[in-house]
C-alpha cells in the first residue's frame, strides 16, 4: 500500500491522484491539435493523422437537428437517450448487424468512448484482465485502466496479418479474464476479421462462459471490396448475454464532433450503464440526438458515398506505401488508415514521427500509441492531393535517411 501523501503544504502536482498521475492522454489528438497549431504558425503541414472524415455531415441530417433545436428541444432529456433514437439503433441493430434488440437494450452516449468508459466501468472490478488484440485502439488500454483492469496484450503483427487466431485467444484465457476487445473494420491495422475467424472466437468463447466480449463496430460501413462486416453479436446469438455493442455516428455519417455514440447490451447492463450516465454527464445533447436519429433513420446512399471514397483513397495510400523501399505493408481492409513497418530505417515510432514532422512537415501517428513501435499510423481521411503529398514528403525523407 503506497505511503500517504503529506498533509500539509501539497503542491498541485502532488494533489493529483495516482489514477490521474498514471494517466496519458490521447496522441492522436495531441499531434493532431500539434499540427494545426504549427500550420496556424505558418508552417507548410500535411496532416495524415486525423481519424476523421473531410466530408461534411449529410444535409438532411444538419437540417434535423437545426429543425429539433428551432423546435425548442433543447431541454434535459432521458439519460439513456431520447425514445425515438433508443427505438432507431435497436431496430438498426437488429436489421443491419443481425441482433434483435429492444430499446431498453440500447444507451446513447457522449460517443463511442463514453459506451466503452461506461461499459467497462459497470463490468470490471480491480484486477479482472481485459483481453486486448495488438495494435488497438489507443484509447482501450486507458479505459480498461481506469476501471481497475489488467490489460493482457495478445500480439498479433503484421507477421500474422494482424489477425487474432482462436488458438492464441484460448491460450490466454485465465479465471481472471473477463472481457476481450475486438475492433473491426480495426484502427489502426484496417483489419476486417472475417466471418470464419470470428465463428472460431465464438467457439473459444462457448468454452469459456467467464469471458464477455466488447465489439467496437464503429468503422462497420467502411469496408474495402470484396470485404464484409460481420458483427460476432448476429453470427453467435447464443452468446448474446455476454457480447456488446459498440457504434456511433461518428465515422460512418461524417459526424465526429457531434459525439453520438451507443452501446447495445442486455438490459441490466444498460441500466447501471444509464446509471453512470445520469450522475456523470447526464443526457447527450438534446438536439443533436434528432441529427442522429435522421441519419439512423435515412438512406444509406450518403453513407456509401463516403465508403467508396474512402476505398480509392485506401487504394492510392497503399500503393503508394508500398512502392517505397524498404517499407513493409500489410494492405488495410476496411476504416481508413495504413499501418506501414518502417523497422528496416532503424528509428522507433517517436523518433520516426517526430521527425517526419519537424523536416518535412508531415503530421502522422506512431505505432507504440498502439502498442507496435516498428509502425507508423497514416490516415486517408484526406484529399488523393494530400495523401498524395505526404507519401511524397514520407518517400523524400526515408530516401534521405
Amino acid at each position: 500500500m503506497p505511503a500517504p501523501r503529506p498533509a500539509l503544504s501539497l503542491s498541485p502536482a502532488e494533489r493529483l491522484s495516482t489514477r490521474a498521475r498514471a494517466l496519458k492522454p490521447s496522441l492522436t489528438l495531441e499531434i493532431a491539435a500539434k499540427a494545426k497549431q504549427l500550420r496556424a504558425d505558418g508552417r507548410d503541414i500535411c496532416s495524415l493523422s486525423a481519424g476523421e472524415p473531410d466530408f461534411e455531415t449529410p444535409d438532411f441530417i444538419r437540417r434535423a437537428a437545426a429543425e429539433a433545436l428551432e423546435a425548442g428541444l433543447t431541454r434535459y432529456g432521458p439519460a439513456a437517450g431520447e425514445p425515438a433514437l433508443r427505438e432507431a439503433i435497436a431496430a438498426k441493430t437488429g436489421r443491419e448487424n443481425g441482433r434483435p434488440t429492444s430499446a431498453a437494450e440500447v444507451l446513447v452516449t457522449n460517443g463511442g468512448k463514453q459506451a466503452l468508459y461506461n461499459l467497462f466501468q459497470v463490468l470490471l472490478e480491480p484486477g479482472d484482465e481485459v483481453l486486448l488484440p495488438s495494435p488497438y485502439w489507443l484509447s482501450y488500454p486507458e479505459i480498461a485502466r481506469m476501471a481497475g483492469a489488467r490489460v493482457v496484450e495478445l500480439p498479433s503483427g503484421a507477421g500474422q496479418g494482424f489477425r487474432l487466431t482462436a488458438a492464441q485467444l484460448e491460450a490466454a484465457i485465465t479465471p481472471a479474464s473477463r472481457l476481450l476487445v475486438l475492433n473491426s473494420p480495426g484502427n489502426p491495422t484496417g483489419t476486417v476479421l472475417h466471418r470464419s475467424e470470428l465463428e472460431a472466437i465464438a467457439a473459444v468463447l462457448r468454452r469459456h462462459p467467464h469471458v464477455a466480449v466488447v465489439c467496437d463496430e464503429i468503422y462497420e460501413f467502411l469496408v474495402g471490396p470484396g470485404q464484409e462486416h460481420v458483427s460476432l453479436a448476429g453470427l453467435a446469438p447464443d452468446l448474446a448475454d455476454r457480447v456488446f455493442i459498440v457504434n456511433g455516428c461518428a465515422k460512418g455519417w461524417a459526424m465526429t464532433g457531434w459525439r453520438i455514440g451507443w452501446l447495445v447490451a442486455p438490459q441490466p447492463v444498460i441500466s447501471a450503464a444509464a446509471a453512470l450516465q445520469s450522475q456523470t454527464t447526464s443526457n447527450v445533447c438534446t438536439f443533436a440526438q434528432y441529427g442522429a436519429l435522421a441519419a439512423v433513420n435515412g438512406p444509406r446512399d450518403c453513407v456509401q458515398a463516403m465508403a467508396e471514397a474512402f476505398s480509392r483513397r485506401r487504394a492510392l495510400l497503399s500503393d503508394g506505401l508500398r512502392a517505397i523501399p524498404g517499407l513493409t505493408l500489410q494492405p488495410p481492409e476496411g476504416a481508413f488508415y495504413a499501418f506501414p513497418d518502417l523497422s528496416h530505417y532503424g528509428l522507433d515510432s517517436m523518433q520516426l514521427c517526430n521527425r517526419l514532422l519537424d523536416e518535412v512537415g508531415l503530421a502522422v501517428v506512431p505505432g507504440v500509441a498502439f502498442g507496435d513501435d516498428r509502425c507508423i499510423r497514416l490516415s486517408c481521411a484526406a484529399s488523393a492531393a494530400t495523401i498524395e503529398d505526404g507519401l511524397a514528403r514520407l518517400g523524400r525523407f526515408l530516401a534521405s535517411l
